[in-house]
């Protein structure tokens, strides 16, 4: 099954592309005549496909088109062709000009589904979604050095990108993060084994970082096993 999110201010226009996935079959599609809903839907589920209306009242599909997922198959949908340059150049798989017609819809799910198939090549980056305020933000786990808790929120930090702070549990932090590369060290701290340099004193030593990272009395004997494990398969 084919996950889509359809997103355009005109009922219409989303009845049709309702029709024309029910005639080509094997979708699942959800609509919204609301961008940011569908929007904040998008950065939740992270569909396969997604259609994506140009010219709204209150938002610019070019524009959010740039907020999508890495990863998603962006298909345009517009009455406006003056925008079709800017669609290829946020990516767009194609680009269905209004009105649209079954025939030119079929042969634009053809060129997203070869698209699929080829991304299905490549090795995936993964991915958690972080709320951030009133959005979600997906944020690459490889680019996480560690974790850090302010009072109910976590201070995200990634290596050479701008810090997340996201109302979330250190807790509910940890169940998302993969166990063999995040250690919880601290009450107040998670890391990411990939950024370790060195450990000593009950410190850690971040690689290309003056930072360090305090390792608490009751992790220390978790996090020593777990680090020279990684060591040990990253090693061989």
């Amino acid at each position: 099954m084919i996950r889509c999110i359809a997103i355009d201010d005109e009922p219409i226009a989303l009845s049709i592309i309702q029709e024309y996935c029910k005639q080509y079959g094997n979708i699942d599609l959800e609509t919204y005549t609301s961008p940011i809903a569908g929007m904040e839907r998008v950065k939740s589920i992270c569909p396969d496909i997604v259609f994506l209306d140009i010219e709204m009242n209150s938002h610019n599909g070019v524009a959010l088109a740039r907020e999508l997922p890495m990863g998603t198959c962006l298909i345009f949908t517009t009455a406006y062709s003056q925008y079709a340059l800017d669609g290829f150049n946020v990516d767009a798989v194609d680009f269905l000009h209004k009105p649209i017609f079954y025939p030119r819809f079929e042969r634009a799910m053809e060129k997203a589904i070869k698209w699929l198939g080829k991304k299905e090549d490549k090795p995936q980056r993964e991915t958690i979604t972080l709320k951030v305020e009133h959005k979600n933000v997906v944020v690459d786990i490889d680019d996480i050095t560690f974790i850090e808790a302010m009072d109910n929120y976590v201070k995200v930090f990634r290596r050479g990108l701008p810090m997340v702070l996201s109302q979330i549990t250190m807790k509910d932090m940890e169940s998302i993060l993969p166990t063999d590369r995040f250690n919880r060290v601290h009450r107040s701290f998670i890391v990411s084994l990939n950024a370790i340099d060195k450990f000593s004193n009950r410190k850690i030593y971040l690689l290309n970082s003056d930072r360090t990272i305090p390792v608490g009395r009751k992790y220390i004997e978790t996090f020593n096993n777990l680090y020279n494990i990684f060591k040990l398969n990253n090693n061989n």
